[in-house]
């Protein structure tokens, strides 16, 4: 308790009293006492105090100025969207327009009783009717994998995630099986559709795709669904299942509907003329 006491009686040390009072006494210390000190003094807080009005005024005065082009800014960004907004609806137009014309092309090109036939295959139309449904999920404890390649060896996913060549596979096999026309999450295959990979994320004609993958096939329901799980790439997604985690689901469906691919590329093949010999 007297260390305490000491404390609170004693709280300033008695050096820093010590330099105070000498200061004091020396009239070094406490307010100007020079009539020439004293103005020198109220001058600073005068310069000070105009300082501060003058910011103060000028920041008012500013302030319609500020909000004025931020108003400016926030009209012109909403007239860009808006152009950008347009424009991003006339191509659409003009893509659907030229997919027309390219079914179209196909129809005519398909000649005969063929001409049906062409568009389906060529995804140039949308198709429905019996088929399977596949769904492929990721682990429910799905993590990324490191920096080596997790198919490197195995050719399965040691990280419970849904890689693009797995998907690769499952179209393969389901074409292989007899599919004659394949989706996945909506998007329909063609002959030329592309299932890459960017970062963890699926892309299939460089339209990224989110789990679950739904893939829909339009064939021989059972029989399509039987080649498949019995073929090897069917068994490749078995193995994926049992030991790595990845959900499957396949069901045979009554009916299945499949859209129009995007876009149609057409091609006309053209017989290759010999060069003759001398």
């Amino acid at each position: 308790m007297s260390l305490l006491t000491n404390v609170m009686d004693h709280s300033l040390d008695d050096g820093y009293a010590e330099a105070a009072a000498r200061k004091e006494s020396e009239g070094a210390g406490g307010l100007p006492k020079t009539l020439r000190a004293k103005l020198g003094l109220a001058g600073g807080l005068v310069l000070a105090a105009l300082v501060v009005t003058v910011g103060a005024a000028q920041a008012r005065i500013s302030a319609p100025v500020v909000a004025k082009e931020r108003e400016e800014l926030v009209d012109r960004v909403d007239a860009e969207t808006k152009a950008a907004d347009e424009l991003e609806r006339t191509v659409d137009r003009l893509r659907d327009d030229v997919s027309a014309r390219q079914r179209e092309a196909l129809k005519q090109s398909g000649g005969g009783g063929q001409a049906d036939l062409v568009s389906v295959l060529s995804g140039a139309v949308e198709v429905h009717g019996p088929g399977i449904k596949l769904v492929v999920n990721d682990a429910k404890e799905a993590t990324t994998g490191g920096d080596g390649d997790p198919r490197e060896t195995s050719g399965f996913s040691d990280t419970g995630r849904v890689r693009d060549r797995d998907m690769q596979k499952v179209v393969n096999g389901l074409w292989a099986s007899g599919a004659e026309a394949v989706s996945i999450n909506g998007q329909r295959l063609t002959a030329l559709s592309a299932i890459r990979a960017a970062g963890d994320a699926i892309l299939v004609d460089n339209k990224p795709l989110v789990p679950p993958y739904t893939v829909l096939a339009v064939g021989d329901g059972k029989n399509l669904s039987t080649k498949f799980q019995n073929s090897a790439d069917g068994v490749y997604l078995n193995v994926l299942q049992e030991n790595y985690g990845i959900r499957t689901a396949i069901s045979v469906e009554d009916d299945v509907r499949l859209p129009a691919a995007p876009s149609v590329i057409v091609r006309t093949a053209e017989p290759r003329t010999e060069k003759g010999t001398s």
